[in-house]
């Protein structure tokens, strides 16, 4: 029989380096004893391990040290002995062991993790900081009473929330400093050595009594989500009794109220018309020439404005112009244009009864050698034609708008608004219009195979179409 002390029990490095070296020494568990070594039992800190029988130890899954770490924070005594069966098993052929959930220590180890877990999400939730003063520094502390010895693996979590802050998190058994520099891990504290109070705590918990919906009270639930044991640290307990006896009024209170008018949503076309520029059709055409709200007209050739009638009864709306369009000064006039009117053609609607526009007025690229290849605008850059483009369409008044690709989309009815699964439908404006989107041409173009393109272009024809239905 070898006894094996800790000295550390919790203390994963050291639990693994005598696990490692009883497992090399081929010493089967049923042989160990382990204990801690300030227990005072027959095995002091120094016993001495048996000597290897081999140089080095089999390979054990990476999941399995994981789970070792967690199972070591719990409090069984049991643990121990536990882990090392589990690695003994795991190197003499059960390699699969750890996929066994019906398997007496595997369900053990994962019923502890579990619990540690918990008790590691518990302190996330419950611990309070609250403010001291020492001279001209200040420390923020807390105190709090956790079930295993999680405070080194919860620490970390507290070093990204409160990095700029000097903290100290106080338990029984070990203790948690931050200086703004240095984590360090230290003995154990008592209650008298964290505060019970601060300023502050009358303004969290006037905010928490704000917050708290009565509507949403489940008196049950809240108690496994926040157990009564942890209440005595929490500033905010005070409040709950109070706030659970009166729900029930305050909800019947909330029912009888008159309910409020939600506020009509505003689209970013809506937006844009308050900064949108004056003048005709023609006079917008001219001053957009000369639009600086964005540096895409450094490398640009021309503004590319919208052309066709000026009170077409649809306004056609695409993303943005394309190489050719900026040479020629038109929208729609590449090779997206060119199926777009094929399209229109097998629709039976006439290119010519529509204005057709775009959502960003410029062209920008990305120089390639000689060739000039596209590139998305930014938010930035759309929202800076957008005034732009309600202006066209105020001075224009259609009964109806639709939108080809996903920036024009979303220009119009929003940025929730969802293409693929909205597309080929009428839906109403807040300003009354009907609207409706589809893809883009050039989305057709970029299809995989010729079988994709030709399905692709079925189903856009098909949403054209509904514009000849919509002007009868």
């Amino acid at each position: 029989m070898f006894g094996v002390a800790l000295v550390d029990p919790s203390d994963a490095s050291e639990w693994r380096a005598k696990a490692r070296a009883l497992l090399l020494a081929d010493v089967n568990p049923a042989d160990v004893t382990w204990q801690s070594a300030s227990s005072g039992g027959l095995f002091g800190d120094d016993a001495p391990l048996p000597p290897a029988k081999r140089s080095e130890a089999p390979a054990v899954p990476r999941d399995f040290l994981t789970l070792a770490e967690t199972v070591l924070a719990h409090t069984d005594s049991r643990r121990h002995a536990t882990l090392y069966r589990m690695l003994w098993r795991l190197s003499h052929g059960e390699k699969g062991l750890l996929r066994i959930a019906t398997d007496d220590d595997v369900s053990w180890a994962q019923a502890c993790a579990r619990q540690v877990h918990r008790d590691m999400h518990k302190m996330k939730a419950f611990v309070r900081f609250r403010e001291v003063t020492h001279g001209d520094r200040v420390i923020y502390v807390a105190w709090f009473e956790p079930s295993y010895d999680i405070v080194a693996r919860v620490a970390p979590f507290f070093v990204r929330r409160f990095a700029g802050m000097h903290w100290s998190l106080l338990t029984p058994s070990r203790s948690a400093h931050w200086d703004g520099a240095t984590l360090s891990i230290g003995a154990g504290a008592r209650r008298s050595d964290a505060p019970s109070d601060d300023a502050l705590e009358d303004l969290w918990r006037t905010y928490y009594a704000s917050i708290f919906n009565p509507a949403r009270l489940k008196v049950d639930a809240m108690r496994r989500e926040m157990p009564v044991k942890y209440w005595k640290n929490l500033p905010e307990a005070r409040l709950i009794p109070e706030l659970v006896r009166t729900a029930l009024p305050r909800m019947q209170a909330m029912v009888d109220k008159q309910p409020t008018v939600p506020k009509k949503k505003i689209t970013p076309l809506q937006k844009a018309a308050v900064e949108a520029p004056e003048g005709s059709l023609t006079a917008l055409r001219q001053h957009a020439r000369d639009c600086r709200a964005c540096d895409l007209w450094k490398p640009a050739t021309q503004t590319v404005f919208g052309e066709g009638p000026a009170h077409a009864r649809v306004v056609v709306i695409g993303e943005q112009p394309g190489d050719q369009e900026d040479l020629a000064g038109k929208p729609f006039v590449g090779p997206a244009g060119k199926l777009f009117d094929r399209a229109l053609a097998e629709a039976g609607i006439a290119r010519d009864s529509l204005y057709i526009t775009n959502a960003v007025k410029h062209f920008k690229f990305e120089p390639r050698g000689k060739v000039r290849l596209h590139k998305r605008a930014n938010a930035e850059e759309q929202a800076a034609c957008r005034p732009w483009l309600a202006a066209e369409i105020d001075r224009i008044r259609p009964d109806a708008i639709v939108c080809m690709g996903a920036m024009a989309a979303r220009g119009v009815f929003g940025s929730s608004f969802r293409l693929m699964a909205e597309r080929g439908q009428w839906l109403d404006l807040p300003d009354g219009r009907k609207a409706m989107a589809t893809v883009h041409p050039s989305y057709l173009l970029r299809l995989p195979d010729h079988e994709a393109r030709e399905a692709g272009f079925a189903d856009f024809v098909r949403d054209l179409s509904l514009i000849r239905e919509m002007l009868g």
